[in-house]
């Protein structure tokens, strides 16, 4: 099949004739087979992404800061002719490369199968039927249906349709939404507001008018607070640790000048020292440990039925205190059931007024609230008699849906239903009728029913005519949506947590109190159309946000009022997760801390959202908060792990160099480690550490907040603490320099590496204090994956110490000293965790 994709901008100038004729299609869409044909030839629906190689992903673990020092460090070996340092720093900046892009590669899949299933959906008319298919999959000639909530899949020109309100402000910078008809293009990506029409497929993929003009980098992520905050950590020890070197190499130049003298290869030994010691105390598992522990936390909430569009949303969530919740379908079941109608007055007998109520509704559009009226009406042959020229569905604004109805006798008419005070002025009813019907509303409302109201007009003389002057209220329909199963439990679990649940609803002020109330979520409900009557929600003065605060919830809810929401209770210091489903909802979903869209949400409400939940009811809200507590207190315990291990090895180093300028057995200055030990030791605690994105931990009862200052405080006394443990043991193994020890006599190279044992030692065991607030054996324990690396490690590091190596120049340590390295760790361990309980015990008490 042959067909030409015309110009984006030219379509709009182009008869619809002539596009049919130039894409070499019909009003009748396409065929299954000719859309394979032509997907072949335009390509996929889709930005074209910049693939990054295999290849050159690996190699930029090999480009950047960190790996330059190791490079370098690697070469002064090569050029001072010490090649078992050379092999070793090579093989282990290889290893650590390889180790690093296996764990990235693994995120990226599942990132990539986790946005898979936020593909945008469009309804195209294949082989004569409206099907759903992949928005990728659109190709020109496709003749698709836009509605309400939908963002457009491609540049389209509208065939058909009364007319159709498009958001295309992203595109064109217009700040009002735009009435589109018959003729007029709809460009990919900007979002239908209000109406429905049907479309034919111009352009896709990059020849849209979009997609000449968005840039790759488009999706870009911002990084978020909780990043920001250990991002600003790890420059912090980068900084300390290049401040201890530049003080180290001071204080070793100047032992040569005064000592042996600066020659070149003393130069170089220098450097490489120094250098392989900044890289040891630079964080450098610290992106891979943030990007393995986000993608694990999005992982496990695909399963329970979220996905996370934002990854870093997951932290944002372990903050949240307030949660503003939809009710229909997320609180309650979204299982309408209509009861008998409610005549009043009683103008006409009830089974007509669900007739005319049914000849309102739509039944392909699959509304939740038009399958339930379509119910009401057992026989549906009475249906097929009337037919029905135009239909205008419902919208946030008209709040009421209206049909132009051709009846058996051939007479047209008007039916429509909708919001009760709607229809009501649209009959123009007298004072006393009004009355009530609005005291009829509130009595059912007060039971727990939504309503809606029903009305048709008289014969209308002009069939063309869209409006009429002689509405006829019909009567009421009372609909029923229980609480969900799960409800109650779920908003106990959510206060249990520290959040306060807020309902949020379009429906009557009396209706979500009760509904409220069966919950346990309060009956303090606002009416938000009269708090934000003349209110610009940018601009919330303080008395109208501490209202919004105390509030239990809030009924009478347009979309534009829960962005106010968001913003009034932000403006409180609260961090606010907000739900929504419609496409008026998208600035809410944007504004709020976490946004979530609900269960059958738009396209254009998935796309606002952080979170995207595919299954019914509120519980998985809770399960992200939940794993989003666990991240935090992952993350919290690695932080203060990797401070007081920096600390640690570049202080001790620091110290000891300073402290002990001459000791036996080691030519020049005293080094208490070698090169290859403290590249060694880097690795050691890189590659366990990763597992900590596995372990077991507590939830916090309470939402959490980055504190720097008290992670700091904590850190740095863990830090000094572990530097008093490792210079205790240095001192007792120089004490004995030139003695026999348990069958050994010592000298420098065995007291390295008996440092080098101590830092392994230690270090490890540090972790299972830093991983909580609480004594390093309460519970949670830790997960067997940490415990099995750590002692994997531990194991790795007790036989090279135990056997020694001279290719490594490790001698070997008496088994004896290994054990005794052991005890003095573990004794170490129970003083470093009660120092760890007594500083929480003072903060605490200080916060108190």
């Amino acid at each position: 099949m042959s067909f030409s994709q015309p110009a984006s901008d030219k379509i709009d100038s182009t008869p619809i004739p002539q596009l049919l004729e130039t894409l070499n299609a019909t009003k009748e869409g396409l065929s299954a087979s000719e859309a394979a044909e032509r997907l072949k030839i335009a390509g996929p629906n889709a930005l074209a992404e910049k693939k990054v190689s295999t290849w050159k992903q690996l190699l930029r673990y090999f480009w950047g800061p960190i790996p330059w020092m190791i490079e370098i460090a690697a070469i002064m070996s090569a050029i001072a002719q010490d090649y078992n340092d050379f092999i070793i720093i090579t093989s282990l900046l290889i290893f650590n490369a390889v180790i690093g892009f296996w764990e990235e590669h693994k995120a990226a899949n599942a990132l990539d199968a986790l946005k898979a299933g936020l593909a945008l959906t469009a309804r195209a008319l294949r082989d004569g039927k409206w099907q759903e298919v992949q928005a990728a999959s659109l190709v020109p000639g496709d003749v698709v249906r836009i509605r309400l909530g939908d963002v457009v899949p491609a540049d389209c020109v509208l065939i058909e349709g009364d007319y159709i309100s498009i958001d295309q402000a992203a595109l064109t910078g217009e700040s009002l939404p735009v009435s589109k008809k018959v003729g007029d293009v709809a460009y990919s990506g900007s979002v239908a507001k209000q109406g429905e029409m049907v479309a034919l497929v111009c352009c896709t993929g990059t020849n849209t008018f979009f997609g000449k003009t968005a840039s790759l980098v488009a999706n870009a992520e911002s990084t978020s607070h909780f990043q920001q905050a250990v991002l600003k950590i790890g420059n912090f020890l980068i900084l300390v640790a290049l401040g201890l070197c530049t003080l180290l190499t001071i204080v070793l130049l100047h032992r040569l000048v005064d000592g042996p003298g600066v020659t070149f290869d003393s130069v170089l030994s220098l450097s490489k020292f120094v250098l392989v010691l900044a890289v040891a105390a630079i964080p450098v598992a610290m992106p891979a440990v943030l990007s393995i522990t986000m993608a694990l936390g999005a992982l496990a909430l695909s399963k329970a039925k979220a996905i996370v569009s934002r990854l870093q949303a997951i932290e944002e969530m372990a903050g949240v205190d307030v949660l503003c919740s939809d009710k229909t379908g997320t609180l309650t079941q979204n299982k309408l059931s209509v009861d008998d109608p409610v005549m009043v007055p009683a103008a006409s007998e009830p089974k007509d007024c669900s007739l005319v109520a049914a000849l309102a509704c739509r039944a392909e559009n699959n509304d939740p609230i038009d399958n339930a009226v379509l119910a009401t009406v057992p026989d549906q042959q009475l249906l097929n008699s009337y037919t029905c020229n135009t239909f205008v569905p419902f919208d946030p604004v008209s709040k009421r849906t209206q049909a132009t109805i051709t009846g058996p006798d051939g007479q047209v008419f008007l039916t429509t239903k909708g919001a009760p005070q709607v229809v009501i002025d649209l009959c123009k009813l007298p004072a006393e009728e009004e009355q009530r019907i609005n005291d009829k509303v509130h009595e059912l409302a007060s039971h727990g029913y939504r309503t809606l109201a029903v009305a048709c007009s008289a014969a209308l003389a002009d069939t063309s005519q869209s409006e009429s002057d002689s509405w006829q209220f019909m009567g009421i329909l009372p609909l029923s949506d229980p609480p969900r199963e799960d409800s109650a439990a779920t908003i106990a679990a959510a206060k249990k947590y520290g959040l306060r649940v807020k309902m949020v609803t379009g429906d009557d002020t009396a209706i979500a109190a009760e509904i409220s109330g069966q919950l346990g979520m309060g009956t303090k409900i606002q009416a938000a159309a009269d708090m934000f009557e003349g209110v610009d929600p940018d601009h919330i003065n303080a008395d109208l946000a501490e209202r919004i605060d105390k509030a239990d919830g809030f009924a009478r809810v347009f979309p534009e009022h829960k962005y106010g929401i968001v913003k009034a209770l932000q403006s409180r210091g609260h961090i606010v997760a907000m739900t929504g489903d419609g496409v008026n909802d998208a600035p809410a979903l944007k504004q709020a801390d976490a946004g979530v869209a609900v269960e059958g949400a738009t396209d254009a409400a998935r796309a606002a959202a952080d979170l995207v939940l595919t299954a019914p009811g509120l519980s998985v809200v809770i399960t992200a908060i939940e794993q989003a507590r666990q991240i935090f207190e992952r993350m919290l315990s690695y932080t203060i792990y990797r401070i007081a291990m920096t600390i640690d090895v570049m202080l001790f180093v620091v110290a000891a160099i300073i402290c002990f300028p001459h000791v036996s057995g080691i030519a020049g200055a005293f080094m208490p480690l070698t090169p290859v030990m403290i590249i060694l030791l880097a690795l050691l605690d890189d590659i366990p550490i990763m597992t900590i994105a596995y372990d077991n931990t507590r939830i916090s009862p309470t939402p959490v907040r980055w504190e720097m200052p008290r992670v700091l405080t904590v850190s740095t006394i863990l830090g000094l603490t572990a530097v008093i443990q490792t210079f205790g043991l240095l001192v007792f193994m120089v004490d004995r320099s030139g003695q026999s020890l348990w069958g050994v006599t010592v000298d420098g190279p065995h007291i390295q590496t008996a440092m080098f044992l101590q830092l392994v030692v230690g270090g490890h065991l540090m972790l299972f204090v830093t991983r909580q607030a609480g004594a390093f054996f309460s519970k949670p324990a830790p997960s067997w994956k940490l415990v099995s690396a750590l002692l994997g490690t531990q194991l790795f590091a007790a036989l090279l110490c135990g056997f020694g190596s001279s290719w490594l120049g490790i001698p070997a340590l008496p088994w004896a000293l290994v054990g005794f390295v052991w005890v003095y760790n573990l004794v170490w361990m129970v003083i470093q965790d009660g120092v760890k309980l007594a500083t929480y015990r003072f903060l605490d008490r200080g916060r108190n």
